[in-house]
């Protein structure tokens, strides 16, 4: 039997330091799932209430309409602005560019700004025409 060793066997989250591309990642993971999960739950009841008849799609607008359903459906705007913005970094990463630590850095704070500006953005349009 071979003697213990003192290594550890896999690196863990003590010797890693907090990053912007951690951030990043976590949060394309979670925008992934939220779309997902809420956005294809949304997206259902929308065809379901369709389908269903005018009663039916008036229940859900008035649901969706509310400041909770509003709040939901920011969050799902959110989360596909957000998810497009790291894939889109992500394709550049594939083309081999971007791999340079500062700019690197710089596109990972980049990506969730750009998914608050294009949401914040698409609110503004939908509210204010």
């Amino acid at each position: 039997m071979a003697p213990p060793t003192t290594r550890p066997l896999s690196p863990h989250l003590q010797i890693w330091r907090w990053g912007p591309g951690m951030t990043t990642s976590i949060l394309h993971r979670v925008s992934g799932n939220g779309l997902a999960i809420g956005g294809l739950g949304v997206l259902i009841w929308w065809l379901g209430a369709l389908a269903n008849g005018p009663d039916a799609y008036k229940t859900f607008q008035g649901i969706a309409g509310s400041w909770f359903g509003l709040l939901v459906l920011a969050g799902i705007s959110w989360a596909f602005f957000n998810h497009m913005a790291s894939g889109l970094r992500h394709f550049v990463m594939d083309i081999g560019a971007g791999y340079e630590l500062d700019l690197n850095n710089r596109w990972a704070l980049l990506t969730p700004a750009l998914g608050l500006v294009l949401t914040a953005a698409f609110w503004a349009v939908l509210l204010l025409r």
